[in-house]
Protein backbone atom coordinates (compact mmCIF):
# COMPACT_ATOMS: atom_id res chain seq x y z
CA UNK A 1 0.00 0.00 0.00
CA UNK A 2 1.11 3.28 -0.86
CA UNK A 3 1.05 6.54 0.83
CA UNK A 4 3.32 8.31 -0.36
CA UNK A 5 3.05 12.49 0.09
CA UNK A 6 2.77 13.01 -3.81
CA UNK A 7 -0.62 10.59 -4.15
CA UNK A 8 -1.88 12.47 -0.86
CA UNK A 9 -1.70 15.95 -1.96
CA UNK A 10 -2.99 14.28 -5.70
CA UNK A 11 -6.15 12.86 -4.27
CA UNK A 12 -6.69 15.81 -1.97
CA UNK A 13 -7.33 18.12 -4.96
CA UNK A 14 -4.51 20.42 -3.71
CA UNK A 15 -2.78 21.01 -6.28
CA UNK A 16 0.33 23.92 -5.93
CA UNK A 17 -0.17 24.99 -9.58
CA UNK A 18 -4.01 24.84 -9.87
CA UNK A 19 -3.84 27.15 -6.91
CA UNK A 20 -1.09 29.77 -8.02
CA UNK A 21 -2.96 30.19 -11.62
CA UNK A 22 -6.33 30.79 -9.50
CA UNK A 23 -4.52 33.87 -7.48
CA UNK A 24 -3.02 35.21 -10.93
CA UNK A 25 -5.86 34.40 -12.89
CA UNK A 26 -8.00 36.47 -9.64
CA UNK A 27 -5.23 39.34 -9.87
CA UNK A 28 -5.04 39.62 -13.54
CA UNK A 29 -9.00 40.56 -13.47
CA UNK A 30 -8.56 43.12 -10.47
CA UNK A 31 -5.68 44.40 -12.03
CA UNK A 32 -7.51 44.68 -15.73
CA UNK A 33 -10.73 46.33 -13.58
CA UNK A 34 -8.58 48.76 -12.11
CA UNK A 35 -7.04 49.87 -15.27
CA UNK A 36 -10.55 50.21 -17.08
CA UNK A 37 -11.50 51.97 -14.45
CA UNK A 38 -8.33 54.48 -14.84
CA UNK A 39 -8.99 54.48 -18.77
CA UNK A 40 -12.70 55.64 -18.56
CA UNK A 41 -11.65 58.26 -15.70
CA UNK A 42 -8.96 59.75 -18.25
CA UNK A 43 -10.91 59.50 -20.76
CA UNK A 44 -14.45 60.50 -19.40
CA UNK A 45 -14.27 64.03 -21.63
CA UNK A 46 -13.93 62.24 -24.68
CA UNK A 47 -16.92 60.31 -23.80
CA UNK A 48 -19.25 63.19 -23.04
CA UNK A 49 -17.64 64.89 -26.17
CA UNK A 50 -18.95 61.60 -28.04
CA UNK A 51 -22.47 61.49 -26.11
CA UNK A 52 -22.81 65.37 -27.14
CA UNK A 53 -22.24 64.12 -31.00
CA UNK A 54 -24.28 61.10 -30.47
CA UNK A 55 -27.65 63.77 -29.18
CA UNK A 56 -26.47 66.11 -32.09
CA UNK A 57 -27.33 63.39 -34.52
CA UNK A 58 -30.28 62.14 -32.78
CA UNK A 59 -32.21 65.25 -33.83
CA UNK A 60 -31.28 65.12 -37.16
CA UNK A 61 -32.30 62.03 -37.56
CA UNK A 62 -35.15 62.07 -35.58
CA UNK A 63 -36.43 65.05 -37.26
CA UNK A 64 -35.63 63.60 -40.48
CA UNK A 65 -37.38 60.34 -39.92
CA UNK A 66 -40.58 62.00 -38.89
CA UNK A 67 -40.46 64.06 -42.24
CA UNK A 68 -40.17 61.17 -44.51
CA UNK A 69 -43.09 59.39 -42.30
CA UNK A 70 -45.28 62.37 -42.92
CA UNK A 71 -44.53 62.94 -46.86
CA UNK A 72 -43.21 60.60 -49.50
CA UNK A 73 -39.59 61.94 -49.46
CA UNK A 74 -37.13 59.15 -48.50
CA UNK A 75 -34.80 59.18 -45.61
CA UNK A 76 -32.08 60.68 -47.87
CA UNK A 77 -33.90 63.13 -48.94
CA UNK A 78 -35.71 64.17 -45.75
CA UNK A 79 -31.82 64.41 -43.87
CA UNK A 80 -30.23 66.07 -46.23
CA UNK A 81 -33.91 68.77 -46.44
CA UNK A 82 -33.47 68.73 -42.69
CA UNK A 83 -29.53 69.40 -42.84
CA UNK A 84 -30.31 72.55 -44.95
CA UNK A 85 -32.99 73.94 -43.35
CA UNK A 86 -31.82 73.96 -39.69
CA UNK A 87 -28.27 75.50 -41.36
CA UNK A 88 -30.76 78.41 -42.90
CA UNK A 89 -32.14 79.10 -40.12
CA UNK A 90 -29.58 79.20 -37.96
CA UNK A 91 -27.76 81.20 -40.70
CA UNK A 92 -31.06 83.88 -41.27
CA UNK A 93 -31.55 84.42 -37.21
CA UNK A 94 -27.99 84.83 -37.28
CA UNK A 95 -28.13 88.08 -39.98
CA UNK A 96 -31.42 89.11 -38.28
CA UNK A 97 -30.02 89.60 -35.26
CA UNK A 98 -26.42 89.76 -35.09
CA UNK A 99 -26.05 93.53 -35.52
CA UNK A 100 -28.51 94.27 -32.59
CA UNK A 101 -26.67 91.28 -30.24
CA UNK A 102 -23.36 92.62 -30.34
CA UNK A 103 -24.54 96.05 -30.17
CA UNK A 104 -26.19 94.85 -26.82
CA UNK A 105 -23.23 92.64 -25.88
CA UNK A 106 -20.83 95.57 -26.17
CA UNK A 107 -23.47 98.34 -24.25
CA UNK A 108 -23.13 94.60 -21.59
CA UNK A 109 -19.78 95.02 -21.63
CA UNK A 110 -19.89 98.99 -20.79
CA UNK A 111 -22.74 98.40 -18.00
CA UNK A 112 -21.22 96.10 -16.36
CA UNK A 113 -18.69 98.00 -14.51
CA UNK A 114 -20.87 100.65 -14.69
CA UNK A 115 -23.21 98.56 -12.39
CA UNK A 116 -21.06 97.71 -9.96
CA UNK A 117 -19.96 100.50 -9.30
CA UNK A 118 -23.23 102.20 -8.69
CA UNK A 119 -23.67 98.43 -6.32
CA UNK A 120 -20.59 99.74 -4.43
CA UNK A 121 -22.15 103.34 -4.37
CA UNK A 122 -25.18 102.21 -2.84
CA UNK A 123 -24.36 99.31 -0.21
CA UNK A 124 -21.84 102.33 0.97
CA UNK A 125 -24.37 103.20 2.89
CA UNK A 126 -24.44 100.88 5.21
CA UNK A 127 -22.23 99.22 7.68
CA UNK A 128 -21.97 95.96 5.92
CA UNK A 129 -21.63 97.33 3.10
CA UNK A 130 -18.56 99.51 3.79
CA UNK A 131 -17.08 96.63 5.49
CA UNK A 132 -18.06 94.74 2.55
CA UNK A 133 -16.06 97.33 -0.09
CA UNK A 134 -13.00 97.70 2.23
CA UNK A 135 -12.32 93.80 1.93
CA UNK A 136 -12.78 93.82 -2.01
CA UNK A 137 -9.76 94.08 -4.27
CA UNK A 138 -8.63 98.13 -4.79
CA UNK A 139 -7.03 98.64 -8.23
CA UNK A 140 -3.90 99.36 -6.76
CA UNK A 141 -3.79 95.91 -5.49
CA UNK A 142 -5.19 94.37 -8.98
CA UNK A 143 -2.18 96.16 -10.83
CA UNK A 144 0.28 95.14 -8.34
CA UNK A 145 -0.79 91.58 -9.52
CA UNK A 146 -0.97 91.85 -13.16
CA UNK A 147 1.47 88.74 -13.35
CA UNK A 148 -1.68 86.90 -12.03
CA UNK A 149 -4.29 88.71 -14.03
CA UNK A 150 -2.01 88.03 -17.39
CA UNK A 151 -1.37 84.16 -16.32
CA UNK A 152 -5.59 84.29 -15.79
CA UNK A 153 -6.12 85.85 -18.62
CA UNK A 154 -4.30 83.60 -20.97
CA UNK A 155 -6.07 80.78 -19.04
CA UNK A 156 -9.21 81.98 -20.23
CA UNK A 157 -8.13 82.32 -23.52
CA UNK A 158 -6.83 78.86 -23.66
CA UNK A 159 -10.17 77.56 -22.44
CA UNK A 160 -12.33 79.55 -24.82
CA UNK A 161 -9.61 77.79 -27.88
CA UNK A 162 -10.75 74.68 -26.29
CA UNK A 163 -14.42 74.74 -26.43
CA UNK A 164 -14.49 75.85 -29.66
CA UNK A 165 -12.19 72.74 -29.89
CA UNK A 166 -14.72 70.69 -28.58
CA UNK A 167 -17.37 72.41 -30.49
CA UNK A 168 -15.51 71.48 -33.90
CA UNK A 169 -15.41 68.02 -32.72
CA UNK A 170 -19.55 67.39 -31.53
CA UNK A 171 -20.39 69.08 -34.82
CA UNK A 172 -18.49 67.02 -36.96
CA UNK A 173 -18.86 63.73 -34.76
CA UNK A 174 -22.71 64.27 -34.95
CA UNK A 175 -22.60 64.81 -38.60
CA UNK A 176 -20.64 61.40 -39.34
CA UNK A 177 -23.02 59.37 -37.49
CA UNK A 178 -25.97 61.38 -38.93
CA UNK A 179 -24.53 60.03 -42.20
CA UNK A 180 -24.21 56.68 -41.30
CA UNK A 181 -25.96 55.74 -37.92
CA UNK A 182 -26.71 51.87 -39.29
CA UNK A 183 -22.75 51.24 -39.28
CA UNK A 184 -21.96 52.46 -35.51
CA UNK A 185 -25.34 50.89 -34.49
CA UNK A 186 -24.60 47.27 -36.16
CA UNK A 187 -21.20 47.85 -34.40
CA UNK A 188 -22.57 47.96 -31.05
CA UNK A 189 -25.25 45.02 -31.72
CA UNK A 190 -22.32 42.99 -32.70
CA UNK A 191 -20.75 43.40 -29.23
CA UNK A 192 -24.15 41.72 -27.60
CA UNK A 193 -24.43 37.86 -27.60
CA UNK A 194 -26.55 36.48 -30.52
CA UNK A 195 -29.63 35.81 -28.00
CA UNK A 196 -29.82 38.76 -26.87
CA UNK A 197 -29.01 41.13 -30.24
CA UNK A 198 -32.97 41.11 -30.79
CA UNK A 199 -33.24 42.85 -27.42
CA UNK A 200 -30.45 45.30 -27.93
CA UNK A 201 -31.69 46.29 -31.48
CA UNK A 202 -35.02 47.64 -29.40
CA UNK A 203 -32.79 49.05 -26.66
CA UNK A 204 -30.75 51.33 -28.72
CA UNK A 205 -34.13 52.16 -30.40
CA UNK A 206 -36.33 53.15 -27.56
CA UNK A 207 -32.91 55.16 -26.27
CA UNK A 208 -32.84 57.10 -29.61
CA UNK A 209 -36.43 57.96 -29.39
CA UNK A 210 -36.39 59.05 -25.70
CA UNK A 211 -33.85 61.37 -26.70
CA UNK A 212 -35.31 62.83 -29.26
CA UNK A 213 -38.36 63.56 -27.78
CA UNK A 214 -36.55 64.76 -24.51
CA UNK A 215 -34.47 67.25 -26.86
CA UNK A 216 -37.62 68.59 -28.22
CA UNK A 217 -39.30 69.13 -25.34
CA UNK A 218 -36.17 71.14 -24.52
CA UNK A 219 -35.72 73.41 -26.90
CA UNK A 220 -39.40 74.01 -26.71
CA UNK A 221 -38.38 75.19 -23.69
CA UNK A 222 -35.49 77.22 -24.07
CA UNK A 223 -38.08 78.81 -26.71
CA UNK A 224 -40.35 79.87 -24.46
CA UNK A 225 -38.24 81.03 -21.77
CA UNK A 226 -35.87 83.02 -23.92
CA UNK A 227 -38.90 84.67 -25.73
CA UNK A 228 -40.72 85.45 -22.35
CA UNK A 229 -37.84 86.94 -20.58
CA UNK A 230 -36.86 89.30 -23.36
CA UNK A 231 -40.16 90.56 -23.54
CA UNK A 232 -40.71 91.18 -19.62
CA UNK A 233 -37.41 92.25 -19.54
CA UNK A 234 -38.43 95.11 -21.96
CA UNK A 235 -41.58 95.80 -20.46
CA UNK A 236 -39.31 96.26 -17.55
CA UNK A 237 -37.35 98.90 -19.64
CA UNK A 238 -34.23 96.81 -19.04
CA UNK A 239 -31.46 97.40 -21.27
CA UNK A 240 -30.21 95.08 -23.64
CA UNK A 241 -33.83 92.56 -23.13
CA UNK A 242 -32.51 90.72 -26.01
CA UNK A 243 -29.11 89.66 -25.39
CA UNK A 244 -30.48 89.25 -21.47
CA UNK A 245 -33.53 86.75 -23.18
CA UNK A 246 -30.97 84.57 -25.50
CA UNK A 247 -28.79 84.25 -22.70
CA UNK A 248 -31.78 83.14 -20.20
CA UNK A 249 -32.81 80.85 -22.94
CA UNK A 250 -29.55 79.30 -23.60
CA UNK A 251 -28.78 78.43 -19.87
CA UNK A 252 -31.92 77.15 -19.50
CA UNK A 253 -30.55 73.66 -21.15
CA UNK A 254 -28.99 73.38 -17.86
CA UNK A 255 -31.77 72.71 -15.30
CA UNK A 256 -31.44 74.21 -11.29
CA UNK A 257 -28.39 75.57 -11.90
CA UNK A 258 -28.88 77.54 -15.63
CA UNK A 259 -31.32 79.79 -14.47
CA UNK A 260 -29.24 81.42 -11.28
CA UNK A 261 -26.13 81.79 -13.88
CA UNK A 262 -29.01 83.98 -16.37
CA UNK A 263 -30.04 85.77 -13.74
CA UNK A 264 -27.02 87.51 -12.20
CA UNK A 265 -25.93 89.62 -15.34
CA UNK A 266 -29.91 90.77 -15.54
CA UNK A 267 -30.04 91.92 -11.99
CA UNK A 268 -26.89 93.82 -12.20
CA UNK A 269 -28.35 95.70 -14.98
CA UNK A 270 -31.33 96.11 -13.47
CA UNK A 271 -29.47 97.86 -10.75
CA UNK A 272 -28.52 100.98 -12.92
CA UNK A 273 -32.14 101.66 -13.30
CA UNK A 274 -32.73 101.04 -9.29
CA UNK A 275 -33.21 98.23 -6.64
CA UNK A 276 -36.87 98.70 -7.37
CA UNK A 277 -35.99 97.05 -10.91
CA UNK A 278 -33.53 94.46 -9.75
CA UNK A 279 -36.70 92.98 -7.52
CA UNK A 280 -38.84 92.86 -10.46
CA UNK A 281 -36.15 91.14 -12.86
CA UNK A 282 -35.69 88.63 -9.76
CA UNK A 283 -39.44 88.48 -9.89
CA UNK A 284 -39.84 88.30 -13.29
CA UNK A 285 -37.00 85.57 -13.58
CA UNK A 286 -39.26 83.39 -10.90
CA UNK A 287 -42.12 83.46 -12.28
CA UNK A 288 -41.03 82.17 -16.00
CA UNK A 289 -38.91 79.40 -14.14
CA UNK A 290 -42.25 78.81 -11.77
CA UNK A 291 -44.13 78.52 -15.59
CA UNK A 292 -41.41 76.62 -17.15
CA UNK A 293 -41.39 73.92 -13.88
CA UNK A 294 -45.34 73.58 -13.38
CA UNK A 295 -46.61 74.05 -16.79
CA UNK A 296 -44.52 73.27 -19.55
CA UNK A 297 -42.63 70.60 -18.30
CA UNK A 298 -44.97 68.39 -17.05
CA UNK A 299 -46.51 68.74 -20.68
CA UNK A 300 -43.58 67.57 -22.11
CA UNK A 301 -42.69 64.81 -19.32
CA UNK A 302 -45.35 63.24 -20.39
CA UNK A 303 -43.98 62.22 -23.66
CA UNK A 304 -40.57 61.18 -22.04
CA UNK A 305 -39.08 59.41 -19.67
CA UNK A 306 -39.71 60.78 -16.14
CA UNK A 307 -36.52 61.78 -13.80
CA UNK A 308 -36.91 62.75 -10.19
CA UNK A 309 -35.43 66.33 -9.37
CA UNK A 310 -32.83 64.75 -7.20
CA UNK A 311 -31.47 62.70 -9.25
CA UNK A 312 -30.88 65.45 -12.03
CA UNK A 313 -29.29 67.21 -8.91
CA UNK A 314 -27.09 64.06 -7.55
CA UNK A 315 -25.79 63.42 -11.76
CA UNK A 316 -25.06 67.32 -12.37
CA UNK A 317 -23.11 67.91 -8.75
CA UNK A 318 -20.90 64.96 -9.05
CA UNK A 319 -20.60 65.59 -13.55
CA UNK A 320 -19.77 69.09 -12.60
CA UNK A 321 -17.02 68.01 -9.74
CA UNK A 322 -15.08 65.21 -11.87
CA UNK A 323 -15.77 66.55 -15.27
CA UNK A 324 -16.81 70.29 -15.43
CA UNK A 325 -18.51 72.30 -17.20
CA UNK A 326 -19.42 69.80 -20.00
CA UNK A 327 -20.10 67.46 -17.49
CA UNK A 328 -23.26 69.74 -15.41
CA UNK A 329 -24.63 70.46 -19.39
CA UNK A 330 -24.96 66.61 -20.66
CA UNK A 331 -25.98 65.68 -16.80
CA UNK A 332 -29.77 65.81 -17.62
CA UNK A 333 -29.57 63.94 -21.02
CA UNK A 334 -27.09 60.71 -19.86
CA UNK A 335 -29.48 60.83 -16.91
CA UNK A 336 -32.12 60.20 -19.64
CA UNK A 337 -29.89 56.97 -20.90
CA UNK A 338 -29.57 55.44 -17.52
CA UNK A 339 -33.14 55.61 -16.73
CA UNK A 340 -34.05 53.86 -19.87
CA UNK A 341 -31.16 51.48 -19.58
CA UNK A 342 -32.36 50.58 -15.95
CA UNK A 343 -36.05 50.32 -16.57
CA UNK A 344 -34.90 47.99 -19.56
CA UNK A 345 -32.57 45.97 -18.54
CA UNK A 346 -33.05 45.74 -15.06
CA UNK A 347 -36.56 45.94 -14.40
CA UNK A 348 -37.90 44.67 -17.23
CA UNK A 349 -35.58 41.54 -18.31
CA UNK A 350 -34.01 40.89 -14.66
CA UNK A 351 -36.94 41.75 -12.44
CA UNK A 352 -40.03 40.37 -14.91
CA UNK A 353 -41.72 43.70 -13.87
CA UNK A 354 -43.45 44.31 -17.76
CA UNK A 355 -46.35 46.77 -15.95
CA UNK A 356 -43.31 49.95 -15.57
CA UNK A 357 -43.59 52.16 -18.73
CA UNK A 358 -39.98 53.92 -20.59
Amino acid sequence: MNNSPQNTETTSGKDPDSFTRKVLKALGIVLGALLLIILIGRAFNVLLLIFAGVLFAVFFRGTAHVLSSRTALSGKWSLAIVAVGVLALITATVWLLAPQVIEQVNALSEELPKATANFRDRVAHYKWGRKLIDEAPTMDSLLENRGTWLQQSLGVLSTTFGVLADLYVVLFLGLFITAQPGIYRRGIVLLIPLPRRARAREVLDTLGSTLYKWLLGKLFSMLVVGVFTAIGLSLLGIPMALVLGLLAGLLSFIPNFGPLIALVPAVMIAFLEGPSQALYVVLLYVGIQAVESNIITPLVQKKMVEIPPALIIISQLLLAIFTGTLGLILATPIMVVVMVLVKMLYVHDVLGDENVEV
